[in-house]
């Protein structure tokens, strides 16, 4: 079988004393290499170390690579500054290598419709991770020769919590002075079978992976800005308070 990312990551980095100060770097274009990865990730923090796994017959890397911070405080950072940043065109997907699993789908899939043509992926991926933990990009759909958003999107959730929190609360919303629809996506290759049914959420409730992810709320960690009393003014003068 095939390595997994985390396998390749820990095979590749011969010393790590911080697991927790590597991050994965997914989606990324096929012109990416190793130094321009090195270079971008040093505008968030010392790098210690990048490795960009590499198929063994053609030499090409395979679209993800890893990048080792000299602290867990580095890594959070990265995360926070450059997920969903655009490289080459192709929004990066930026999260801890040890929380990395491909295999977390659980069939929280949801569509997002009615879209305005100025919505791009890190958008859709700041509104919609704070319900949860996202497991790959948002996909826009978009046409193949103009790159032009067709007006529909798929986001997949790493929990029925949170698929079911972001119907919930987004459908109907304006997103860009249009209001969104958003329902559980059709099935692949099903007739008309959605997402979200009580064999997958029973699946999903036995699958603890699934239990231990929590939102993305590392864009809304700033301190609320410090509230200062309004000045009262009255006939008799800035700050002097009528009778009564």
């Amino acid at each position: 079988l095939p390595a997994s990312p985390v396998q390749e990551a820990n095979s590749a980095f011969r010393f790590c004393p911080a697991p927790d100060a590597t991050v994965y770097v997914g989606g990324l274009d096929e012109k990416v290499s190793e130094p321009l990865l090195w270079e971008l990730f040093l505008q968030a923090g010392p790098v210690v170390n990048t490795h960009m796994p590499k198929d063994r017959v053609t030499g090409q890397h395979q679209g993800y690579g890893f990048v080792e911070f000299l602290s867990e405080e580095d890594a959070d950072y990265a995360i926070k500054i450059m997920n969903m940043i655009k490289l080459y065109g192709k929004p990066i997907r930026v999260n801890k290598a040890s929380a990395h699993n491909k295999n977390l789908d659980v069939g929280a899939n949801i569509f997002i419709g009615n879209l305005d043509p100025e919505i791009d992926e890190k958008l859709l991926y700041d509104t919609f991770s704070a319900f949860g933990v996202i497991l790959q990009t948002p996909k826009i759909m978009r046409d193949p020769d103009t790159g032009n958003s067709k007006g529909y999107a798929f986001i997949n959730f790493a929990s029925f919590d949170a698929s079911d929190a972001a119907i919930e609360a987004m459908n109907g919303q304006y997103l860009c002075n249009r209001p969104i629809t958003v329902s559980y996506a059709f099935k692949k290759d099903s007739k008309g079978e959605r997402h979200g049914s009580a064999a997958e959420r029973l699946l999903a409730a036995q699958n603890p992976l699934s239990q231990a992810d929590r939102p993305h709320q590392l864009f809304a960690d700033a301190p609320p800005p410090p509230s200062v009393p309004t000045p009262v003014v009255t006939s008799l003068g800035p700050g002097v308070t009528p009778p009564g």
